[in-house]
């Protein structure tokens, strides 16, 4: 990543906007982000064993991206473990797949009906969604922050809160407004409006970044609460925090000053990129500084992490095996960031555990790494240790908006070549009347209302 040159920051649709203080404050706050509004339709692959693909009991797998017709006007899509969640134009979130620890965070009882989608019912419209193994969590439009389901630790299911699983929506750090959501594997991160992380779930291999491995354990005097009651995460030398990812046992975070990448989580085969000094660390409780630079959005699976910089190329780090890197056949694991030779400017990447996505400038999508259960979408059970453009019926022609992937399974939001983003999708400096003087975030004056309408 060193060799990275740098680039100015460029906007990320994923990412919380920055309104900006007035001269001399010295103050910044992020916003709570906007619903994404170019709308598609959802297309899956994959294992279909407990609904995953919400294509009803008798379909038991896709080799191929097939349509979810059941739903439409789509503008998001998660895939957790053995679950599913979409994102409406209206802020709906609907689910389908396993329900077992309330993941869908719906009623199930009816039989059958975790198969097809069904609508989490929420107290106001949804800005963004997060989906790990057996949890989910969204982000309303007044920065609430919602959950349901179950993390899970080695010893087993260790519930959402101290009062066990939750199959319907509770409101987490109540009073807290947020910017962003992300989801690991087994824990939930949450960026607030003010710069913070807060963390919860399990901990065992680092991934809240401020709990000891004793106390990961649920074995210290406390028990499980520092591990599921969200807290904030200490971050030494960074004041203002403007970016949030996870992987399946990690959590990554930008610093807005700086523009460096912090980490900590699961280390085992130097997924964090950290630096040969702390290279050897396996398990990483507290954020340590990564070789990553000028990045643009990182994705991850259970042992390998992807980086798009900012120049739009795509770097792959980790495990080896089932080509999950997309670097071709190596001897040994990569333990530094490694650039992804075979493919054009990458915009955003998306990981399953063993599997790896690309999305390119001309919203094309890429596939690499195990394919066992066809979760790749390339119409073969084989691993593919290669980007290799998706040409299905259901793909070709369309333009690929979002991709993301679970244990066996992957979803896809794609829409037509003509589709139009509509008008709240200008950019957020123009959007909040910037461009007209106005700081970020406020409000026009009348005047400059009447202005812009001749």
């Amino acid at each position: 990543m060193a060799s990275w040159k740098k680039r100015a920051a460029a906007s990320n649709s994923d990412q919380p906007p920055v309104k900006k203080s007035r001269p001399g404050l010295g103050k910044v706050d992020l916003l709570v982000p906007e619903r994404p509004k170019l709308s598609g339709s959802i297309l899956v692959c994959g294992q279909n064993d407990v609904g995953q693909l919400g294509l009803g009991e008798d379909v038991s797998e896709k080799t191929r991206p097939g349509v979810v017709s059941d739903l439409k006007n789509v503008v998001d899509v998660r895939a957790g473990g053995m679950h599913t969640l979409c994102l409406t134009a209206s802020g709906e979130v609907w689910s389908f797949g396993c329900n077992d620890e309330g993941a869908l965070g719906r009623d199930t009882s009816e039989e059958g009906s975790e198969y097809t989608p069904g609508k989490v019912n929420l107290p106001s419209p949804c800005v963004k969604i997060s989906a790990g193994d057996s949890h989910s969590a969204c982000l309303l439009e007044d920065g609430q922050i919602y959950a349901w389901g179950s993390f899970r630790d080695s010893h087993g299911n260790m519930g959402l809160t101290l009062d066990g699983n939750m199959r319907i929506p509770v409101a987490l750090l109540k009073g807290l407004k947020g910017a962003d959501i992300a989801s690991g594997a087994d824990h939930l991160v949450i960026l607030s409006t003010s710069g913070q992380i807060y963390t919860v779930g399990c901990g065992e291999q680092g991934q809240l970044g401020r709990v000891s491995s004793r106390s990961a354990s649920g074995e210290s005097r406390r028990g499980k609460v520092e591990l599921l009651k969200p807290e904030i995460v200490s971050t030494r030398k960074t004041k203002f925090i403007d970016a949030i990812w996870t992987t399946n046992f990690s959590t990554f975070y930008r610093d807005h000053g700086t523009k460096q990448i912090y980490a900590f989580g699961l280390n085992n085969y130097n997924q964090l990129a950290l630096p040969k000094r702390t290279r050897k660390m396996t398990l990483v409780f507290t954020p340590n500084l990564t070789e990553m630079r000028n990045v643009k959005t990182i994705s991850g699976g259970q042992h390998h992490t992807l980086v798009v910089s900012e120049d739009s190329q795509c770097y792959a780090i980790g495990r080896k095996d089932y080509g999950r890197l997309g670097i071709g056949e190596v001897p040994e694991d990569v333990t530094e960031l490694m650039l992804v030779k075979d493919l054009p400017a990458v915009t955003d990447v998306g990981c399953g555990d063993s599997q790896s996505f690309a999305l390119t400038s001309e919203e094309k999508v890429f596939a690499w790494g195990m394919g066992n259960n066809h979760q790749l979408g390339l119409g073969s059970d084989q691993d593919v240790d290669k980007p290799t453009e998706l040409t299905g019926a259901q793909v070709k022609d369309k333009r690929v908006l979002r991709v993301d992937s679970g244990g066996q399974h992957s979803v896809f939001l794609v829409t037509e070549p003509g589709a139009q983003k509509k008008g709240s999708d200008i950019p957020v400096e123009k959007r909040n009347g910037a461009g007209d003087g106005v700081e970020p975030g406020k409000k026009a004056p009348k005047a400059a209302k009447k202005a812009s309408k001749k």
